[in-house]
Order: C-alpha cells, then sequence, then structure tokens
C-alpha cells in the first residue's frame, strides 16, 4: 500500500509535529515488561542492520558463484 506519510503536506506534517510535542508519549514509554517482550525488542536491531549486510553478501556470493561456473562450463 505504500507510505500513508507519502502523501503529508508540509502543513500536516507541521500540526502533527506540534501534536505530538504536546503528546510527549516518550514520557510514557516505560518499555516491554514481559520476558517475551524484553527479547523481541532485543530482536528489533536486526531488521536493518547485521541482517541486511548478510543477504548482500550473500547475493554477492551468488553472482561470483555464478560467474564461475559460467566460465568453468565455457572452458576458458
Amino acid at each position: 500500500m505504500g507510505n500513508p506519510a507519502a502523501g503529508w503536506t508540509l502543513e500536516r506534517r507541521a500540526k502533527q509535529r506540534e501534536a505530538i510535542q504536546r503528546w510527549k508519549p516518550w514520557e510514557k514509554s516505560t518499555g516491554p515488561k514481559t520476558a517475551e517482550g524484553k527479547a523481541k525488542t532485543a530482536r528489533n536491531g536486526y531488521k536493518g542492520g547485521k541482517w541486511r549486510q548478510d543477504q548482500q553478501l550473500m547475493k554477492e556470493l551468488h553472482r561470483l558463484l555464478r560467474s564461475q561456473r559460467e566460465l568453468l562450463r565455457s572452458g576458458t
């Protein structure tokens, strides 16, 4: 469906920013309480971190192996 914020105007963004500054939700946040919740949040870093780097390395490895296979098949 895409990014819902992509259609926001500068005025709407400013109003939202002001509302959030009034609400200050970060002051009420207490974080996870249960062991399950703590375990889940401990995995948050993998969404865009090391896992993505590993994925990119695997793609590059597959590309190199494909090239090697093609060279071996061509006899060059």
